[in-house]
This record gives structure tokens, C-alpha cells and sequence, in this order.
């Protein structure tokens, strides 16, 4: 014991003149003890071999605080692209506490908030020492900065006898045990963004990657695979939707090229192919707003219906529903959704453009409902435009639409119209868009709604209204055409509306 003392001196000095000559004056026991620690582990023998996930007592002369970065994986795996699981190990040293094993299951639940929690990791491990105890890992973060329980821990493990004395355990941390996002932190260059967040949609991921995430795309998608169970193929939307018919053009990153998918919305089952028809999970709760705004008996009409979430809800809730789209495939799979989820005979389905579907079978649809609604027989009637690239172009076809009398103010029909809007004020800028395609003001009678912020400085807004009498019908008053009025005081679509046009698109999903 001398020697070691006589050298623990001789060595602190040494490192004190050499190590410390820029802060000898701030130099502390604990932090000479930590240098001389690393200092001796250099010379082959001197503490012997320490084995991986090895136990040891250590004194109380400990750190001052948890390393913040202390779970986080091999820094080796820094710019990693093609995923090597084996990299990411790294040992650290944890706080243990040792106790006999017939108490541990009662004492488990005493220490819940103080144990380590990491993902495929257990908490409870073998003593190698002693077949008759067990180690409780505990989180280093939550513990004390001299490695002591706090008081009403120390309370319970006196009541169950167990020494409350903490040591140190060397515990390997393997890829399982590391986080989604501690994974990608570690892996993308250092500052830049890191983004674990995807869309489930039944077993697919689907991820929006930034620029500067696509070098890493395929250890990306590998890792979403590997840490969320029931996913087996992760793709990226490659570019914005552009086709006809609303569909992403996919990229499989990692997993299996299996596009067709079943997924749950609002207790309804979907299935349909990923790659050739639009869905969005993040629309969920708009679904569900507007399907509680519907009463049993009232009558749906979706020009843009996709593969069912608005038109099938609102069958099961007893609705009349007229469902359409142009897209063969979405068509396809509403019709099967429809089977799938028993409403197939309370649906009328279409395929057609969503121009020549409002003046079709809406129009015909609308004006025998129209002259049946009384006092006594009163239900609503609503249109659902869900289109936001250009729904709200459609809306002049109402300019006009019907002949005859006009109908019960209560009974005109209510349309929801979604639309895109880059502007400082979204609410007022879709109403007025909305406004110049109907050709007469919206104020004090339409109501705006923000469904999801899309983008930077992008929202998506629904905007629902009475299609007022005097454009509806056509022996109204309309100032549309006035001919007296100057051309600059016209009502007239903007042409400069932040919403994204697609220029071959006549009526996409």
C-alpha cells in the first residue's frame, strides 16, 4: 500500500507538470485520480485485463455529472452509407446496484424511475460473482453526481435489506440497443439535420429525405426497417406529384418492393397500391372532422374521392354518398375498399373527369334532392372537393347550375373545398380566391380551416360554405356580367395564386 501511494504522488505531480500546466491552479483530486486511471491503463499488466461488461467497486471520486453523449454510438460510424451494424458498438460505464435475487422482482418496482431504459436491453443481468444476485443497471443521468441512491431510494432498499452501495459496470452497447435517432445522428455529418419522422402506411414507410440526407438514403430506410417492428419496405417520394393521376413516383430505399398495403383509418380498413394512387395518413383527423359534421341520411357527394376515407365513413354512418375519381387505379381500389368494408351497395361510384361528374351526376343528383327536401323531410347536402393543388378552380361550375326556383336557404348544399396557400394570411387568401371562381363574396358566410401546415410557409386550408342562391341558380341576380362595370372591378380567378398548378392536370385524385 506505500508503494502505491509513494507512486500515486510521484504520479500526480508528473501529470500535473506535464497534463495540467495550463490550469494546474484549477486542478482537482478527482480529475488527477480519472488522468492517473487512464494513465496506468497504458501500461500493459498493471490493472489487468478488464473484460467487456466486467463489474467493479469503484470509490466516490466520480465524474461531476452523466457524460450527455454517453449513449451514443461509435463515433467511428461518422459518414457511414452502407449500414454496418457490427460499427456501432461501444462499451460504457454504467452505475449498478447489487441484490439478491428473491427480492428483485418487488424491488424492480420501487427503482422503475432510477433504472436503465434502453431499447433490447434488459435491466436486470447476472452477477458474475455471485449465482445468488443479480445487477440492476441504473441510468447514469438519474442517479447522483457521487454514484449514491437519493434518499427514498435508499429507504427501500433498506426495507429489503440490500446494501445501497452503487459500483460501476463496463456494459457493451450494441446497434439494438441504440436509438432511431441517435443511429442517424452519429452517422450524418455533424449540424446537419436529422430526421427519423416517416408516414406508416400498413408495412411501408414513406419518407420525404432532404438533399442533403439522400447520400444516406439506403442506411436510412435499412434503420427504419430494423427499429419499427411490422415495417418490411421504407421508399421516398422522388419528386412532387405530377402525373395526371396524383400518384408519387416511389423509390424503395430498403426492404421489399411490395407496394399494395393494408392500413386502419378511423376504425376502416384500406387497401390499395401504394405506388399508383394518393394517400396521405396525415389527413386522418380531416377525414374525421368533416365525417362528424354529417348526420344519418344526409347526402355526400366527393368529386375527388381517392380510395375511399371520406366516401366509406360516411357510408357506414348511413349517408347517401356519390363517390368519384378519375384514376383507374384509385377507382379500382374504392370499388374493393368499398367490398372490403361491407357498403357497396351504399355507394355510387364513378370514374370520371371531376368537371363531368359535378355536371353530371351531381347536378341530376342535386336538383331531384333539392325538390324533395320539406319542412318535414330536411337533410344536408354536402360536396367535398379534396384536391388542393386546384380543387377550388372547379368552383366556378356553380356559377349557374341549376334551373328552376330557388330552394330553402337551410337547404343549400355546403361545399368543403381544400386548397393550397403560400400566403402571409392563408384563411383570407383562399377566400378570396375561392370568391373570384364563384363571382360573388363569401363574407360572414364561409369559414376557413387549417388542416396541416404542408411545408415552410405552405398550409393547407379548408375552406366550406353554402354555394349561395344567386350563384347557384340562374335566374339570380349576378354581377358577374355586368356589362356597365369596369373590367379592372371584375371578379376574375387570380393568376397569381400561390397554390401549385399542375399544367396537364384536368382532374387528378
Amino acid at each position: 500500500s506505500r508503494f502505491l501511494f509513494g507512486l500515486y504522488g510521484h504520479s500526480a505531480k508528473l501529470l500535473k507538470s506535464k497534463l495540467f500546466r495550463a490550469a494546474a491552479s484549477n486542478t482537482s483530486f478527482p480529475e488527477i485520480w480519472l488522468l492517473l486511471v487512464q494513465y496506468f491503463e497504458r501500461i500493459p499488466g498493471f490493472f489487468g485485463v478488464v473484460k467487456r461488461n466486467s463489474f467493479f467497486t469503484m470509490p466516490e471520486i466520480l465524474e461531476s455529472k452523466a457524460d450527455p453523449e454517453l449513449f451514443s454510438p461509435n463515433p467511428e460510424v461518422r459518414g457511414m452509407t452502407t449500414l454496418d451494424r457490427a460499427a456501432f458498438s461501444r462499451i460504457i460505464v454504467v452505475p449498478v446496484l447489487k441484490v439478491k435475487k428473491e427480492v428483485i422482482n418487488k424491488l424492480m418496482k420501487s427503482l422503475r424511475h432510477t433504472t436503465l431504459q434502453r431499447p433490447g436491453l434488459k435491466r436486470v443481468i447476472d452477477d458474475p460473482k455471485d449465482e445468488d444476485s443479480r445487477l440492476v443497471l441504473l441510468d447514469p443521468h438519474k442517479i447522483a453526481a457521487e454514484y449514491s441512491l437519493g434518499e427514498s431510494d435508499q429507504e427501500v432498499l433498506k426495507q429489503f435489506n440490500v446494501d445501497p452501495q452503487v459500483s460501476k459496470y463496463n456494459l457493451e452497447l450494441t446497434y439494438d440497443n441504440f436509438k432511431t435517432e441517435e443511429i442517424l445522428r452519429a452517422v450524418l455529418p455533424e449540424g446537419q439535420d436529422v430526421t427519423s419522422g416517416f408516414s406508416r402506411i400498413g408495412h411501408i414507410a414513406h419518407l420525404n429525405l432532404r438533399d442533403h440526407q439522400l447520400t444516406y438514403k439506403h442506411l436510412i430506410g435499412q434503420v427504419i426497417i430494423d427499429k419499427n417492428p411490422g415495417i418490411t419496405c421504407a421508399v421516398n417520394k422522388i419528386n412532387i406529384i405530377d402525373s395526371t393521376y396524383r400518384n408519387f413516383q416511389m423509390e424503395v430505399l430498403a426492404g421489399e418492393a411490395n407496394m399494395i398495403t393494408k392500413t386502419r383509418e378511423n376504425y376502416i380498413t384500406y387497401e390499395f397500391d401504394f405506388s399508383k394512387v394518393y394517400w396521405n395518413s396525415r389527413l386522418s383527423t380531416e377525414h374525421g372532422r368533416i365525417i362528424e359534421l354529417l348526420k344519418p341520411g344526409d347526402v355526400l357527394f366527393d368529386v375527388f374521392a381517392g380510395v375511399g376515407p371520406f366516401a366509406i365513413p360516411a357510408a357506414k354512418k348511413k349517408c347517401n354518398v356519390f363517390a368519384n375519381d378519375l384514376n383507374p387505379e384509385s377507382y379500382k381500389w374504392l370499388l374493393h375498399n368499398c367490398k372490403l368494408n361491407k357498403v357497396d351497395q351504399k355507394i355510387k361510384k364513378f370514374n370520371m373527369d371531376g368537371r363531368d361528374f359535378l355536371l353530371g351526376p351531381v347536378k341530376e343528383a342535386l336538383t331531384k334532392e333539392l325538390s324533395l327536401l320539406t319542412k318535414e323531410r330536411k337533410h344536408s347536402l354536402h360536396i367535398v372537393m379534396n384536391l388542393p393543388a386546384l380543387a377550388i378552380e372547379f368552383l366556378d361550375v356553380f356559377k349557374h347550375f341549376l334551373d328552376g326556383k330557388p330552394c330553402s336557404a337551410d337547404h343549400l348544399p355546403t361545399v368543403h373545398c381544400y386548397s393550397f396557400s403560400k400566403h402571409d394570411h392563408p384563411a383570407k387568401d383562399v377566400q378570396e380566391r375561392a370568391e373570384a371562381f364563384l363571382g360573388t363574396s363569401l363574407e360572414g358566410r364561409c369559414s376557413t380551416h387549417l388542416v396541416r401546415n404542408v411545408a415552410p410557409n405552405k398550409e393547407m386550408m379548408c375552406i366550406s360554405f353554402q354555394i349561395p342562391a344567386e350563384v347557384l341558380y340562374k335566374n339570380q341576380f349576378t354581377n358577374e356580367e355586368n356589362p356597365e362595370e369596369p373590367a379592372s372591378k371584375r371578379l376574375r380567378p387570380n393568376e397569381d395564386s400561390p397554390e401549385e398548378k399542375l399544367p396537364s392536370l384536368k382532374d387528378p385524385l
